[in-house]
């Protein structure tokens, strides 16, 4: 594959590479085969974080003696010094590593997010800190607010910034994108198969190359899935125009305000795997599974109709979907 320089980080990645999100959803067992498969296809990056349950215990497990093949990147929810700090250590210990690339503030969603990591005795100072002392190598921000990333890679603090992007969701490009570019602020791109609802993986994912981006990290949690994502970058070509109108059909469909599948809405205080049911909502409603999604969505344990309306979910939702109205509906349509 080929490898493209991550901003002033100055390191080399490959251009697809891993997002170890979904590895969550994996037992232990059954991570390792797929993290080895990313490393022997030649996927230099791996993109995890903190909040992401068990992934970096598995990538720690699995492939901390295959340290040397790859960089590693993490994140943390911290916004103050001491959790921070505290977090890093976590990290180091659960990867087993002493050494991490890439820490990164992790979904700066608001003004007072940005203002607590920022401020003395906030997050930032911890990464200040852990660089300084050799315990990682660069410091990045993460988030899906473009106007407080903008802001944030203005003052100089971060050599990377990761967005969601995708043929869907092409926000970054007006203004977040350029302004990285001219910072020398390495662009990662996160959910660039819309969090797995995409169903042209190879055409989006052609797409998101022909982008001036560093990284993509498509989340994987199959074999099958790491050899087909590295497929479509060795043998990259542009889109045609009828690839493009596939594409708008398939955004046309999907609609702007979708379920990225996440997970952050989560736990539901009902026990509602929300991002399950509003897939099982768009397949119904959208792909016309009409006999087979009622049959999955049954076997749920949680259905919309136990929603409580309490809110908790969109408080967390970093696209501020209207989960409870979903909800609502997806109780009509499945029950």
């Amino acid at each position: 594959m080929l490898k493209r320089r991550l901003g002033r980080t100055g390191l080399e990645v490959t251009e697809i590479s891993f997002g170890a999100l979904p590895i969550q959803r994996c037992t232990m067992e059954e991570a390792g085969p797929i993290l080895h498969a990313a490393l022997d296809a030649g996927i230099n990056f791996i993109d995890t974080a903190r909040a992401y349950t068990d992934s970096e215990a598995k990538i720690g497990q699995h492939i901390a003696g295959r340290r040397r093949e790859f960089y590693l990147a993490t994140k943390s929810m911290a916004r103050d010094k001491e959790a921070m700090a505290r977090d890093i250590d976590l990290s180091l210990k659960t990867m087993r590593t002493d050494y991490i690339d890439l820490y990164q503030l992790h979904n700066i969603k608001t003004r007072a997010d940005f203002e607590a990591v920022m401020a003395p005795g906030g997050a930032l100072e911890a990464l200040r800190e852990a660089r300084q002392a050799g315990k990682i190598g660069h410091i990045g921000i993460t988030g899906h607010n473009v106007e407080l990333l903008a802001e944030a890679i203005k003052t100089g603090e971060f050599s990377t910034v990761q967005f969601p992007f995708n043929f869907i969701e092409t926000r970054a490009l007006d203004v977040l994108f350029p302004l990285a570019r001219s910072l020398d602020v390495g662009c990662i791109v996160m959910k660039p198969l819309g969090g797995g609802q995409v169903k042209n993986v190879e055409l989006a994912l052609r797409f998101i190359l022909e982008q001036d981006i560093a990284v993509a990290i498509p989340g994987m949690d199959r074999v099958e899935q790491v050899a087909q994502n590295v497929q479509v970058a060795k043998s990259f070509r542009p889109l045609t125009d009828e690839e493009r109108a596939v594409l708008a059909a398939e955004a046309q469909v999907i609609g702007p305000n979708f379920c990225r599948r996440c997970g952050y809405c989560l736990p539901c205080t009902a026990g509602i795997d929300i991002p399950t049911v509003f897939i099982f909502h768009l397949q119904y409603v959208s792909y016309g599974l009409k006999e087979a999604i009622p049959m999955r969505y049954a076997a749920l344990k949680a259905k919309a109709s136990d929603c409580t309306g309490c809110g908790v979910c969109e408080k967390r939702c970093p696209y501020n979907l209207a989960i409870r109205e979903r909800m609502r509906q997806v109780a009509k349509d499945l029950g």
